[in-house]
């Protein structure tokens, strides 16, 4: 048990640690920032990241987080950047480079060619008068907090704060892009997260797929129309709106005399309907209880019907 509390406050001290280092750095942040945010704005080309050991794991996540948020980026190793990928960062990029000590040896290259061809070059770092910070269009430095390494020696807050810092560039970036969930999915078309984010548009069958009848269809053609559909129910329309639907369970109220009757003897009035433009998410959410099928309408018009299976098939859970 003793065990066991101690792993348990070590967990501790290392989140605690990191989260009062965070809201220094938060306090801290100055001008500096917004210029690093304007450079990347500005940027033509490729956003480049580069960083060694620890810095270059955490580069690559930004370059991702960078990439998949609508600005173009990748990572070049400095080691690689130094036999012959220094070809890969062209003066319409910009360049970040990270380093805890901002003294890094293999970073001597890619620093000096970003100087050589006037590449704006964004540093991190924690010391004020490091190389990095000194050869930078923009510094932004680190807080001189403790890492929460007991020996103090495993890059540990120092690499939690250059994360959060990439991730504060790529909101900043879409917040000043306007960049939508529309433009999210973009970039996300896989996955859990492309799922979340499909239209009911994209999903929906349209045109001749779709069961429509009229109010004063008989319920022998309504049938047909049912069964050659295949989606398990029909919409009833009066002057292009739908004015309601007739599902198995509306059939089996109506058996007796069921072939006499008309699809509007039949009908349910004021069935639920979702827009083109609506996330399948809302379309999964409409389908409570019995409900497997859902017309998509414009201004009361049918323009589509989706089927849970739809919704299922592109994996919307």
């Amino acid at each position: 048990m003793t065990d066991t509390r101690q792993m348990i406050e070590a967990g501790r001290d290392v989140l605690r640690i990191e989260s009062a280092a965070l809201s220094q750095f938060a306090d801290a942040l100055d001008d500096s920032f917004a210029q690093a945010v304007r450079i990347l704005l500005a940027t033509r080309g490729r956003i480049v990241i580069s960083g060694m050991g620890k810095s270059g794991h955490v580069a690559r996540k930004m370059a991702a987080t960078f990439a998949s948020t609508g600005a173009p980026a990748q990572f070049v190793h400095p080691g690689e950047a130094s036999h012959g990928d220094l070809g890969m960062v062209t003066p319409a990029d910009s360049l970040i480079v990270l380093s805890n000590s901002g003294e890094t040896p293999e970073l001597t290259d890619i620093i000096a060619h970003s100087r050589r061809f006037k590449i704006p070059l964004i540093g991190v770092a924690k010391k004020p008068d490091s190389t990095l910070v000194r050869q930078s269009d923009v510094a932004i430095l680190l807080p001189d907090a403790a890492e929460a390494c007991p020996n103090g020696l495993a890059p540990t807050t120092s690499t939690t704060l250059t994360l959060a810092l990439g991730d504060a560039l790529a909101v900043a970036l879409m917040k000043q892009r306007d960049f939508s969930p529309e433009n999210f999915r973009v970039f996300h078309p896989g996955g859990k997260l492309g799922a979340r984010l499909v239209k009911v548009g994209d999903l929906m069958h349209s045109g001749e797929e779709m069961p429509l009848v009229t109010r004063d269809t008989p319920m022998s053609d309504t049938l047909l129309t049912i069964t050659q559909k295949g989606f398990g129910t029909a919409g009833v329309i009066e002057a292009g709106t739908l004015i309601g639907v007739i599902t198995d369970g509306d059939l089996r109220r109506n058996m007796t005399g069921l072939l006499d009757r008309t699809a509007g003897d039949v009908m349910s009035a004021d069935p639920k309907t979702i827009g083109a433009g609506e996330l399948a998410e809302a379309a999964l959410a409409e389908m409570s209880g019995r409900v497997t099928t859902l017309f998509v309408t414009a201004d009361g018009a049918p323009v589509g019907i989706v089927h849970i299976h739809d919704l299922l098939r592109a994996g919307v859970v």
